[in-house]
């Protein structure tokens, strides 16, 4: 039997996501932008701690009074949904945004957040940051971009790819702007949990304002099967994204939610452990790549990413011969509309990342034949 023609404008896929579960393995990989997974052993668990069933509805309570005291807000503006920081930006967007929506998203920007727009059919513009401005974000440009139909501005802080920290009174100065033609400001701090280096969480989120946070444990702590991700949101839109989430997941996976509120009493242990690997690995790209003659860049000193320009390639043709002959894979700058940049991370093993940053080094070298250990 024939198969009907489904014609559908929404976009129903995401080639970046495709890329990162089945492109970008490689012997020495400094594509991921997390830091290396964690074991059971970190989180300490007791048999307490693990239960397949519990009182979840709308989440579980003790997991969103966490988050809540974490960040010094009522439990009312919290969203737990699962699945991480990925399906907390999709559920916040979705709760936003209806089907030809004018959404304004910085760029460069994670391809994930522009492809989920896609599927809920907004009508998707965009505003710079600049290299030469060390990709930082600039109100001004924004206001200028933003029309009396905008709904919704979409951000990343830090800055997913480049690792560009902004201070809340800038994000608040966009807000603001935003607020004057009726739209709410979302960002993603996902990364921002890399830089409570003294264990003092902050954020942009204000309770009653124009702001919507999301974020996860995810990148910043190596606990990416916990999938704990949250949203900050003025109470009654959390109460909207909660009951819309009943379309979505329902109920996260109990058991997650009791190991999360584990995950979140060993912060410190965990961070610690972060820290660790990601500063010897930043410290190895700067001896290794910092000063290449082959790049254009700004090296931050917070975050687990790097995006250099490439002076004399594009980021898929590198990509090509780094997996083909120096078992190393990074991220094309194509999927985050930088088709000369790439995205190198640095929070996974450090003997692995010091090869693959000095692999790189090497597939960079006019001619390089052989790869190097980096040894």
């Amino acid at each position: 039997m024939k198969l009907p023609t489904v014609s559908d404008p929404r976009n129903l896929k995401s080639e970046y996501m495709h890329f990162a579960k089945f492109g970008a393995a490689a012997r020495y990989g400094v594509a991921s932008s997390g830091v290396k997974d964690a074991l059971l052993s970190d989180l300490d668990l007791r048999w307490d701690d693990l239960a397949l069933h519990g009182p979840n509805a709308g989440g579980y309570r003790p997991l969103m009074e966490k988050i809540a005291a974490r960040f010094g807000v009522d439990v009312s503006h919290v969203v737990m949904p699962g699945g991480g920081c990925s399906f907390s930006n999709h559920l916040a967007m979705a709760a936003i945004t209806a089907p030809g929506d004018r959404v304004l998203v910085e760029d460069p920007t994670y391809e994930l957040l522009i492809d989920a727009l896609g599927y809920l059919q907004a009508d998707v513009h965009r505003f710079r940051r600049e290299p030469q401005e060390a990709w930082r974000l600039d109100p001004d440009r924004v206001a200028e971009a933003l029309t009396e139909d905008t709904r919704l501005v979409v951000l990343t802080n830090l800055h997913n790819p480049t690792s560009a920290l902004e201070s809340e009174a800038v994000i608040h100065k966009v807000a603001e702007a935003a607020a004057r033609v009726g739209a709410l400001v979302l960002v993603d701090e996902v990364y921002l949990e890399l830089t409570f280096k003294d264990g003092t969480p902050r954020t942009s989120f204000l309770p009653h304002g124009n702001i919507v946070v999301t974020s996860s444990l995810t990148k910043a702590y190596g606990v990416t099967g916990l999938r704990c991700g949250w949203i900050l949101a003025p109470a009654p839109l959390a109460q909207k994204m909660s009951r819309l989430n009943d379309l979505y997941g329902v109920h996260p996976p109990h058991i997650a939610e009791r190991m999360s509120v584990a995950a979140l009493d060993r912060l410190p242990h965990l961070r610690a452990r972060a820290s660790a690997m990601i500063e010897p690995n930043r410290a190895a790209y700067r001896e290794l790549l910092g000063g290449h003659p082959a790049l254009e860049q700004t090296i931050f000193d917070q975050g687990t990413t790097v995006f250099p320009r490439l002076k004399h390639t594009d980021g898929d043709a590198l990509f090509q011969r780094l997996t083909r002959e120096f078992e190393t894979s990074i991220v094309p700058g194509r999927f985050f509309s930088r088709p000369e940049h790439i995205r190198v991370g640095l929070g996974g093993d450090l003997e692995t990342t010091r090869i693959g940053l000095a692999r790189l080094a090497a597939a960079l070298e006019h001619g390089a034949g052989r790869p190097s250990d980096g040894k």
